[in-house]
């Protein structure tokens, strides 16, 4: 079964950062291209940055140069380290992983961004 467990988000004020975590289970997750998502309220999901199996790396015109995404693959685990928040980044952050047709979802974790 496969599982995409993301962890480290919560409550941090405008200009302070976060590292997120997703830790991938029951797939070859060297094999999968990983990304992040999020979804704030009343919005529609949106691509934050993605990492290939190559580990390239793409992101968000909103989020360059404040977010670098990784990922350990002995640690079958991906992380998103978030700088310079704003809090039009609070929102519900989501990892997916991909290969060929076959793509995974994990539960989320929230981000908020507010003095």
């Amino acid at each position: 079964q496969v599982q995409l467990v993301e962890s480290g988000g919560g409550l941090v004020q405008p200009g302070g950062s976060l590292r997120l975590s997703c830790a991938a289970s029951g797939l070859s997750f060297s094999f999968y291209d990983m990304n992040w998502y999020r979804q704030a309220p009343g919005k529609a999901r949106e691509l934050v940055a993605g990492i290939t199996r190559d580990g390239n790396t793409d992101y968000a015109n909103s989020v360059k140069g404040r977010f670098t995404i990784s990922r350990d693959n002995a640690k079958n685990t991906m992380y998103l380290q978030m700088n310079s928040l704003k809090p039009e980044d609070t929102a519900v952050y989501y990892c997916f992983a991909i290969r060929a047709t076959m793509g995974y979802w994990g539960q989320g974790t929230q981000v908020t961004v507010s003095s």
